[in-house]
């Protein structure tokens, strides 16, 4: 084996990454807040123009109670200062009566009085002469807006009944203008709608304030189950949610317990399985090597060196669902302080036969100090070897394999590049599934070591990538692949390790 100390570049390329991280897109989903705040403030913000056009309707009619009971008032007095005998009707205004309407001229009040045959008894003519109706009651006001002079007025008139004098009905008129009413409904619109402005935002905080303080519990509810591990199944707690979402957790809890115990008879009749198939294959291969030393025959010979062969990869595969159905039950894993410099020259010194054998230079780039990191060594054994056996597999003789371990960015980065046929992109997405072999590959295997590879990466926190060889950045028609496993955090690093070995 050789040693190399070259520091590899980085290829930002990544087309598979498996560990903690986040899908490049989510779906946007709307939110329960967001639900509730629209049906909350839609019809709120609709009813408001409503709102204040019933407020400006209620203002006019209340502008004009104060004002029609003034002309009321007004025609009262008139009614007083009529005289009325058995052959003539009078207007006498007394200095009182003058004085009243004096001050309710001043404000805009006008006024007039016309007798039983149709004449002027006083007052300003030019004031609209209403017409006597059929239902038209004796003594009553009645109330009509006119214009005189090109502006708007309101009158006030009734039919003073003088009957019980011997004579006929009296008309008295009394007028304002509408602007003191108009602007009297300005002013109470204004009152009532100027604080809607500062009461409505205030109010739509308030409500997103208590909607919000509402739904923390299913917001807490939602962070917690975020930031669960993908492989825990413990029960919600329901104590700590509302009781209007109670019946969601109890079917929750349903589901995960009734996942749980799929994932665990899935799990024990995997390693069942493994583990009786593992005494039969071992006597089975047994048998066969006492055969081929006493039958000297060499068509016997063949044969059993195919059952050896067949025995060895059935035996092979069956440590590699054992140990699958270990790296998926992460709650037997310790996680101790793990060299990682010293656990990948180890497994790479195995290897060096084997790719003397097959003309494959297998070398090995990393640092004179060892680099620390939480995991379980075994399981790094096994994704570092299965990685080495698929790319000895895949790289035809002259060949090179280097596996290079180094730091960037407060991480470790474990790297196997060789000088095989390459991973098509299309590809690179698939070749971590069970079972799943390159198409047009005629090379033995089982399909699992780059599932296994990706399990053992999940359950250390880590990142694996796919990418081209290096070698190609310089010769683009140069072929091979390089495969990363991003450890997050490096606990330490010794420099007292002795350097790479060759």
């Amino acid at each position: 084996m050789t040693a190399k100390h070259a520091r590899p570049n980085l290829d930002a390329l990544a087309v598979l990454q498996s560990g903690t991280g986040k899908p490049a897109t989510e779906s946007s989903r709307r939110s329960l807040l967001g639900e509730i705040l629209d049906w909350m403030l839609a019809p709120l913000f609709l009813l408001w123009p409503m709102s204040i056009a019933i407020t400006y309707v209620v203002a006019q009619n209340l502008a004009n109670i104060p004002y029609d009971l003034g002309l009321a008032n007004a025609l009262q007095i008139l009614g007083q200062q009529v005289e009325a005998t058995d052959e003539v009707v009078a207007l006498r205004m007394s200095s009182s009566a003058r004085l009243a309407l004096r001050i309710r001229e001043n404000d805009g009040v006008f006024w007039k009085a016309i007798g039983p045959n149709g004449d002027l008894l006083g007052g300003d003519g030019e004031l609209p002469t209403p017409e006597k109706t059929a239902g038209d009651q004796p003594n009553a006001v009645y109330y009509e807006n006119h214009a005189l002079r090109d502006f708007e007025i309101r009158i006030a008139y009734t039919w003073m009944d003088l009957s019980t004098r011997g004579s006929g009905p009296v008309l008295l008129v009394a007028a304002e203008s509408v602007d003191r009413r108009t602007q009297l409904a300005n002013d109470i619109i204004k009152g009532v709608i100027i604080p809607q402005f500062i009461v409505l935002p205030i109010a739509v905080l308030l409500v997103w304030f208590g909607l919000s303080r509402g739904v923390a519990p299913i917001n807490a509810l939602q962070r917690k189950l975020r930031a669960r591990r993908p492989d825990d199944l413990s029960p919600i707690d329901e104590r700590q949610a509302p009781s209007e979402i109670g019946p969601l957790i109890t079917a929750m809890n349903d589901l995960l317990s009734r996942l749980e115990a799929t994932l665990l008879a899935q799990k024990r009749f995997v390693a069942d399985a493994a583990h009786q198939l593992k005494t039969p294959l071992a006597g089975l291969r047994t048998q066969a090597e006492l055969a081929m030393r006493e039958d000297p025959n060499t068509h016997t010979q063949a044969s059993l060196k195919q059952i050896i062969a067949g025995t060895t990869r059935a035996t092979r595969l069956v440590n590699q669902l054992l140990l699958m159905a270990s790296a998926e039950n992460p709650n037997t894993i310790e996680m101790p302080p793990t060299d990682l410099t010293n656990l990948a020259k180890e497994q790479i010194q195995q290897w060096v036969p084997l790719a003397l054998r097959r003309g494959i230079d297998l070398g090995f780039e990393g640092p004179e100090h060892s680099l620390y990191i939480k995991g379980q060594s075994l399981l790094l054994s096994e994704a570092l070897n299965n990685l080495i056996d698929n790319a000895i597999r895949y790289t035809p003789a002259p060949g090179h394999i280097t596996v290079s371990l180094f730091e960037e960015a407060n991480q470790v980065v474990l790297a196997i590049e060789d000088s095989g046929p390459g991973i098509t992109v299309d590809e690179r997405e698939r070749v971590f599934d069970r079972f799943y072999r390159v198409l047009g590959s005629d090379v033995d295997g089982s399909g699992l070591g780059l599932a296994i590879v990706r399990e053992i990466a999940q359950r250390h926190q880590a990142s694996v990538y796919i990418k081209d060889a290096q070698r190609k950045k310089v010769d683009p028609q140069a072929t091979g692949t390089r495969v990363e496993i991003h450890f997050p955090d490096m606990l330490q690093r010794n420099d007292n390790v002795l350097g790479a070995t060759g």
